[in-house]
Order: structure tokens, then C-alpha cells, then sequence
């Protein structure tokens, strides 16, 4: 018999945050997240999006053993801009059984009606810089942390339950031209010719330090780029200081592009950072106490990229200014050893961003889809 617990104490949020890492132990593709990230996300005193929203996570037991778990959030924000009635599933995880897949998207849907929707979708996070998206292609390629893993039988329950697709977001593997390569140079003219036809310049950042000044206008301009994004809310003012502190210590300049115009605005920007997989994989997700050591390392050593952010004001979007964040990083990678990067999830309606790759030499390699199903 399957029992559902609210989770209510720092005890039960350690095993609700830890299950995957029991559940995918002897699978090499999945990389865990940041464990202290994680911890943060669910403290009602460090993440703002609790001013908006309503959550809860449950675990679901049997015979004393944890074998599921799922989140809900429900986001006013999202449905006030949106116009509909969600709930949120996140973070669900469980063994390839009937009996528990049912309990825990059960105990989701009972609250959604309690709380007056009238539709469930996900998997989604608070906003939409957490991970979302289930894995429905690429089972057999290494995750990014900032992105989830599941096994293939999840869509099985998922389907059998009644949701279907909402909307699916693409992965690439995108690999570094050679230095001598026609798409390396046709990426160098192009960039070139943008700069100069619409007075633009790179900004100068060789230190974290010299980023600090830049990042209230990074997320100022990620409201802006990403609002029409499925799903997406403005971020507050105390969101933008909560998730620039997480991504500064991740920042290597040499592969951060932020680009001005003559009055110093910043009309675009692109953020990527030595992957840290490997390195996380090792320490279970933990920085300390040795944790960092790792991903110290990969930092400085490394032949792969994760790109985590690309954002272009509206009014640039047509220009082709996305070739001068890419020029960027590509002669980054050529310095450093980088054979490919992998980018974040994009959605697949997103024709502007997917159409960047297609100078490159890649692979899509991964798909993830939010579901979503009617009350």
C-alpha cells in the first residue's frame, strides 16, 4: 500500500531533495543539482517567489521506504499574466510502478481543486530559471545540472494518466568549428558587420568583479527578452539579487558576452560556463566540504561548455546580433580547449534562438516536454 506525506520538517525536505540521487544511483546519465540550492529553493525566508506563490512536497512511502516524491506550486503570478487556473507539478520523481505514479499526481490534483484550478502542468519550478521539462528523448545522454533527468517510463504514467503535451523544449550539442572553417569565418564577418552597422561594442569584463556593475541590467533585460516565453513571470527585484548570487560564482568571462550600444545600454548578452557534470556527479551535488575542489577544477580545466542564458532586446532581435555572442565564445573555446557546449532547454517555438545553430556543426540531442491535463 502507497502512503502520501506532506513534508514538513528539514528531515523530510532532505529526503524529498536526495530521492533521485537513490533512485538514478546506478545511472550514469543523471548529473544531481546543487543540493544548497535546492535547500534554498524550499526556504520560504531565501526564495522571493514564496511572496506569489503557494507550494507544497510530498513523498510517497511504502513499507517505510520512500518511493516517489512530487511537488505542486501554484503560481498566482503566472496564472494572473497567463489568464488560466494551473498548478505547478515539479520535481516528481518514482519507481515504475502504477500504484504510486497515481498516489502522487493524485494528491497534486486533489489541491489543485481545492485551490480552485481547473488544469495541472509541469514539470515547472517556480519561475522560469528553475528546471522544467521532462526528459522525453536524449534518456541516454549525460544531464546538465540546472536541467532533470527521468527514466523512459515516466511518459508511460504520464500518458496513462491523461496528460499530454503542452509544449516541448529542444537540447544541442553544438561543436567548435575549427579556427580555419567557413562557418568560423562567415561567424567573424557577420559579427563584425553588426558591431559597426549598429554602433555596438562588446563590454570589457575580466573579472567577476567587473560583472557585479552589469547584472541588475542582465536580468532587467531577461524580463524583457523572456516575457512572451511560455510560462515566464517578471522577476522581482529581490529575484534578480538572488539569482545573480548563484550564477556570479559560476561566471567565467571568458565565456560571458555582454554587449552594449553607444549609450552604454545593454542589448544583449550571453552566459556559459565550463560544465560542471562530472564534478557534481562525484560530490552528489555538494559543495562542502570537498565538493568545491571538483568544480573548482572544472572551471579552470575542462573540453565542454554549459550555455545557460542568451537574451536579446526586442529591438535587436533582427539584426543578427546573437553572432556576436557566439564569435565571442567561440574564440574562447579555441583558446581553452573546448570541443563543444551544450545548450539549456529551448523551446521548440522558439525559431529566432534554434535558428542560431545552424552555421554549426550539432546535435539535438535531448527533448523535454511540460504536460499539462484538464480537472
Amino acid at each position: 500500500m502507497v502512503t502520501i506525506k506532506e513534508v514538513e520538517t528539514r528531515k523530510e525536505l532532505k529526503a524529498f531533495l536526495l530521492y533521485p540521487q537513490k533512485l538514478y544511483r546506478d545511472c550514469p546519465e543523471f548529473v544531481p543539482s546543487m543540493l544548497g540550492d535546492d535547500f534554498d529553493n524550499w526556504n520560504k525566508k531565501k526564495n522571493p517567489a514564496f511572496s506569489y506563490c503557494d507550494a507544497k512536497c510530498f513523498l510517497a512511502y511504502r513499507d517505510g521506504e520512500i518511493v516517489g516524491r512530487i511537488a505542486a506550486i501554484l503560481s498566482h503570478k503566472s496564472n494572473e499574466k497567463w489568464g488560466n487556473l494551473r498548478m505547478r507539478f515539479s520535481q516528481v520523481d518514482f519507481i515504475d510502478d502504477a500504484e504510486v505514479s497515481d498516489a502522487l499526481f493524485k494528491t497534486v490534483e486533489t489541491w489543485a481543486k481545492s485551490m480552485g484550478c481547473n488544469e495541472v502542468h509541469g514539470p515547472l519550478g517556480f519561475t522560469d530559471l528553475d528546471p522544467e521539462g521532462m526528459l522525453v528523448e536524449g534518456y541516454d545522454k549525460r544531464n546538465m545540472f540546472i536541467t532533470y533527468y527521468n527514466h523512459p517510463y515516466y511518459l508511460e504514467h504520464l500518458t496513462r494518466l491523461g496528460y499530454v503535451k503542452d509544449v516541448d523544449w529542444l537540447e544541442y550539442k553544438v561543436y567548435t568549428p575549427k579556427p580555419d572553417s567557413r562557418a568560423a569565418a562567415m561567424l567573424g564577418r557577420v559579427s563584425n558587420h553588426v558591431l559597426r552597422a549598429n554602433d555596438l561594442h562588446v563590454a570589457t569584463v575580466r573579472s567577476k568583479r567587473a560583472f557585479k556593475p552589469l547584472v541588475k541590467k542582465v536580468f532587467q533585460l531577461v524580463n524583457i527578452a523572456y516575457s512572451h516565453l511560455y510560462g515566464t513571470v517578471e522577476l522581482s527585484d529581490a529575484q534578480v539579487t538572488r539569482y545573480a548570487n548563484k550564477f556570479i560564482p559560476l561566471i567565467n568571462p571568458k565565456y560571458t558576452c555582454f554587449i552594449l550600444d553607444k549609450d552604454e545600454n545593454l542589448v544583449a548578452f550571453g552566459v556559459a560556463a565550463p560544465s560542471m557534470a562530472e564534478a557534481l556527479k562525484k560530490s552528489h551535488g555538494r559543495l562542502f566540504p570537498t565538493g568545491w575542489i571538483g568544480v573548482l577544477r572544472a572551471l579552470h580545466k575542462n573540453n565542454a561548455l554549459d550555455m545557460f542564458l542568451i537574451a536579446v532586446h526586442p529591438d535587436m532581435q533582427s539584426v543578427g546580433i546573437n553572432a556576436v555572442i557566439l564569435n565571442h565564445v567561440m574564440h574562447s573555446a579555441w583558446e581553452n580547449g573546448i570541443e563543444y557546449a551544450e545548450t539549456g532547454p529551448q523551446l521548440e517555438t522558439n525559431a529566432k534562438i534554434l535558428s542560431q545553430w545552424n552555421i554549426f556543426e550539432k546535435e539535438q540531442h535531448k527533448r523535454r516536454r511540460c504536460f499539462v491535463k484538464p480537472l
